[in-house]
């Protein structure tokens, strides 16, 4: 497991006190509590508290700072691991750890490449991540988009720390919608032929219906002599057929190609509705009453009891439903995420009510929550596609400001808070733009390579350099960020919450920028064509750069930039998000 070289040695140090003093007899716990190191909150404090003091002294039952006085006592390889060691009250330990200590993250990340960060916390365990799963009676909306980069995110998040993941999309087509889908486009398809066709009052009425009718008429029309009920089947077949198409198509160009796609109407076919009902039925679980039959729900801690076969025979949403994450269950996976609009939020207990009714925890199905998203255009809301008139689809906005400042925006907020997202900005290339200034400090190292190529500088990897020549304050703060970043991609993956690793990426970037801004990297003669990049106010102070740099000093810093680089690439790889050489 990949926790970063300083980590692993600090807590292997406070695991070596504890043990010693417990040895020792000065404390009597069996079992300690997880070591957790976090940066303090002002960087003047030390580099990594921790609260093991504190989180013992229940146990104790003695004042957290006297367990950290015994822990500071007993610490071994004090003096080669810490500049500094403080307590301070209630029980914090402050710890700032030696520069070397540091530096050695650096051939860390050279060792493991395109791995840095990736560990085998969830080693033999299997996840099913399910997202977008939109209706197929339309094209994807930007709402959808955003639930289709949370998916995706969450797949190679999981991936990333161990997890085998399949992604799914449930298609929903069975049931009412579909019905309406089949009597909109006849509809329409009849109007195109000069007869009279009404779409249903609560059918879908948008132009695409019309285009769809359109597209499909040179093929209905070779189909004579059918009934009108046969001809609104067939509309309902290929309209379906076209749209689906059309969502694959969407997602394909959003860098999206979901593994499973697992067909609602499949489960009613095979009778696995029914079949898990009677079983459900036979445990006591769904009963008889007014003529409906209900799923105990209440159970298992859910409000109500829910309908899932109404009076007239129809099964309802949440039958097929219960029967969908059955089959998931059978599958064999440890974890199930679903990845639903905010607006489910409501439906959540009933499905935990389900893996219980099945005999697992409710915490073997995650439900994570997607919110609106509000369309800006230099802070105009922007409600209505130019080109129809209606909703904005989620291929517009891909075609306008790319998939990867789509996915970089849609990432950015902690997907149960509302997005505001502006396509002007998205688009624009500055510091303003958060995707162009990630991509940006990859493809300025980048740049670097190529200068000190043209020039014969080499550019030795950090096992080949002095990296006891990065003491700089600047230069150990990129290294403690580079450091971080496993113990960032574990966080995300664990808690489902993607949008830790844009937050990381915009922090690296900017900590990049400002180091290649106020020092040098290169010797003076790689100024005019690396540090004139008068690029949307990321362009550099000479004025800063007066220090002189010998050799080794530029192999050091080319070392560390090849770290930068490296951290950010696996960060943007993580959330499907290229890593350009040059913008």
């Amino acid at each position: 497991m990949s926790h970063g070289v300083v980590q692993e040695k600090v807590t292997s140090a406070l695991l070596g006190a504890l043990n010693g003093a417990r040895n020792k007899g000065q404390l009597k716990s069996t079992a300690w509590p997880a070591l957790s190191l976090d940066a303090p909150k002002r960087p003047e404090w030390g580099d990594l508290a921790s609260t093991v003091a504190m989180s013992l002294a229940s146990s104790e039952q003695r004042a957290p700072h006297d367990i950290a006085q015994i822990i500071v006592e007993n610490l071994p390889q004090r003096d080669q691991l810490f500049d500094r060691v403080e307590i301070v009250r209630p029980g914090f330990l402050n710890l700032t750890v030696k520069p070397a200590l540091w530096q050695e993250t650096l051939k860390e990340i050279e060792g493991q490449g395109g791995l840095y960060g990736t560990s085998d916390l969830a080693k033999g365990r299997r996840a099913l991540v399910e997202y977008v799963s939109a209706n197929p009676t339309g094209p994807l909306h930007v709402g959808h988009g955003r639930g289709a980069a949370v998916g995706q995110a969450l797949v190679r998040l999981l991936q990333a720390v161990g997890y085998d993941v399949v992604s799914e999309y449930y298609i929903n087509d069975a049931g009412r919608q579909m019905k309406l889908l089949g009597a909109s486009v006849l509809a329409r398809y009849r109007d195109q032929s000069g007869q009279r066709g009404d779409v249903p009052e609560d059918g879908y009425h948008g132009a695409y219906i019309s285009a769809l009718a359109e597209r499909l008429k040179p093929r209905l029309d070779a189909e004579g002599g059918l009934s009108l009920e046969q001809l609104e089947e067939r509309c309902r077949t290929l309209a379906y057929q076209e749209l689906l198409a059309l969502i694959r198509d969407d997602l394909h160009a959003f860098g999206i190609d979901l593994a499973s796609w697992f067909s609602e109407a499949s489960l009613l076919s095979s009778q696995s509705v029914e079949r898990v009902l009677d079983e459900l039925k036979s445990r006591g679980l769904v009963f008889e009453q007014d003529g409906a039959w209900w799923f105990r729900s209440t159970a298992f801690g859910d409000e109500k009891d829910r309908v899932v076969k109404k009076q007239d025979g129809e099964y309802t949403y949440l039958a097929s439903d219960i029967a969908y994450h059955r089959d998931k269950l059978q599958r064999g996976y440890d974890l199930l995420i679903d990845v639903w609009g905010a607006d489910h939020h409501g439906y959540i207990p009933r499905m935990q009510a389900v893996m219980q009714a099945y005999g697992h925890p409710k915490e073997r199905l995650q439900v994570v929550l997607v919110q609106l998203v509000k369309l800006l255009r230099a802070g105009e809301e922007v409600k209505m596609s130019k080109r129809t008139g209606e909703f904005i689809t989620m291929r517009e906005v891909i075609d306008e400001v790319g998939a990867d400042a789509a996915k970089f925006y849609f990432l950015m907020r902690d997907s149960k808070t509302h997005l505001e997202f502006d396509l002007e900005l998205a688009k624009q290339r500055s510091a303003d733009n958060p995707v162009y200034y990630v991509q940006y400090a990859h493809a300025r190292i980048a740049s670097l390579w190529r200068v000190a190529a043209s020039r014969g500088i080499l550019c030795p990897l950090p096992s080949q350099t002095n990296l006891s020549l990065l003491s700089d304050p600047d230069e150990l703060g990129l290294i403690r960020k580079l450091a971080a970043y496993p113990s960032t991609l574990e966080g995300a993956a664990m808690g489902y919450e993607p949008h830790r690793m844009t937050y990381y990426l915009q922090q690296l970037a900017a900590l990049l920028h400002t180091f290649y801004n106020k020092h040098r990297i290169l010797p003076p003669a790689a100024d005019a064509e690396v540090f004139t990049a008068a690029t949307a106010g990321l362009s550099a102070d000479e004025g800063a750069k007066r220090e002189s740099l010998p050799p080794e000093r530029t192999a050091a810093r080319l070392a560390l930039m090849r770290g930068v680089q490296q951290v950010i690439k696996n960060g943007l790889a993580v959330l499907g998000i290229s890593a350009p050489d040059q913008m």
